[in-house]
């Protein structure tokens, strides 16, 4: 039978926390008569996260476990999380403790009943450090303005709530997870809601994640932004470019070119073409030209001639 929700939790040495999480989710559930499962995936944790999951497991027939060899990331455990998942709603939170499961009821109701595809925690009030919550700010405003997403504060929160539709639709890779609403965006999935979860401090260990991971977050941003806008059109934006400063370029050639020849017809000394950093700056700019149109053509065969070329989302058909 295909439960109402599957809870999927990355973990990277969280031993401690598992058996307080798992007690914790189950009495939400059952409180609520909701039938569910529970994934736990391990990324490659080198503590006894394992053997917590496998002697949960043994106790409690909704919970089942995924283990990677090595340690990958969030995003690839969320990939297999939600290649297994089969509930109609899937919720996903971290195994730390600070997510907490009794939002999970309202979290269903919003998909369920309000008919979000996505929803997403917004941690108003954070018991992080200042060195952790000032760039997630900066953060957070960067992927407002650059998704189109306006009304979430916290793109980052690892409490979220899916249709099941959203999930089998998206491939979350490399360090995408941050930007799993944006992801959901670009694939149609655009009824996205926010709402406001309690934050708890960490009970157990310590942070794995580092400052680096706003850095990385930039650039996997860009990256989004630039494959959601032209991954299927690469010519547009580096043909466009391209033309733009060879045109430049030429134009400014000429213009050297015409002040000799104006020398020349006058009669007057005429400086050498060579003399001039203009030439030089000219001979650049149609060289960088030519290399960014020929970098939007090898862009356009190789999209051309992709497996995923011709991939769209249809919701529907007769």
């Amino acid at each position: 039978m295909k439960p109402n929700i599957s809870v999927v939790v990355p973990l990277y040495n969280e031993a401690e926390s598992l058996p307080e999480l798992h007690a914790w989710i189950q009495r939400v559930m059952e409180a609520n008569h909701f039938s569910y499962e529970i994934l736990f995936i391990n990324d490659g944790s080198t503590d006894d996260s394992w053997k917590v999951i496998e002697e949960l497991a043994q106790r409690d027939q909704n919970v089942h476990g995924i283990k990677f060899r090595r340690n990958y990331g969030k995003s690839p455990a969320l990939y297999c999380g939600f290649k297994a998942a089969e509930g109609d709603v899937v919720i996903t939170m971290d195994a730390d403790l600070q997510d907490s499961p009794d939002e999970i009821p309202e979290l269903y109701r919003m998909i369920t009943e309000q008919g979000y595809d996505l929803v997403s925690g917004y941690k108003q009030k954070r018991y992080d450090p200042l060195s952790k919550t000032i760039p997630t700010k900066l953060f957070n405003a960067t992927a407002r303005a650059v998704s189109g997403i306006h009304n979430l504060h916290d793109f980052n929160c690892g409490l979220k709530a899916y249709r099941s539709e959203v999930v089998k639709n998206i491939e979350v890779f490399g360090e995408m997870h941050r930007f799993i609403p944006y992801m959901a965006k670009n694939a149609g999935f655009d009824k996205i809601g926010e709402k406001v979860v309690h934050h708890q401090a960490r009970k157990y260990g310590k942070t794995k994640f580092g400052l680096n991971r706003f850095v990385n977050g930039y650039l996997d941003l860009l990256t989004l932004w630039f494959l959601g806008t032209f991954g299927k059109k690469p010519m547009h934006v580096f043909g466009f470019l391209g033309s733009l400063m060879f045109l430049l370029g030429l134009i400014a050639v000429m213009i050297v070119g015409g002040v000799k020849l104006a020398h020349i017809i006058n009669g007057t000394p005429a400086p050498l073409v060579t003399d001039s950093p203009y030439f030089y700056i000219s001979l650049t700019t149609m060289l960088l030209g030519t290399q960014l149109f020929l970098a939007g053509f090898i862009g356009e065969l190789i999209s051309r001639n992709a497996d995923s070329r011709n991939e769209y989302q249809i919701e529907k058909a007769f």
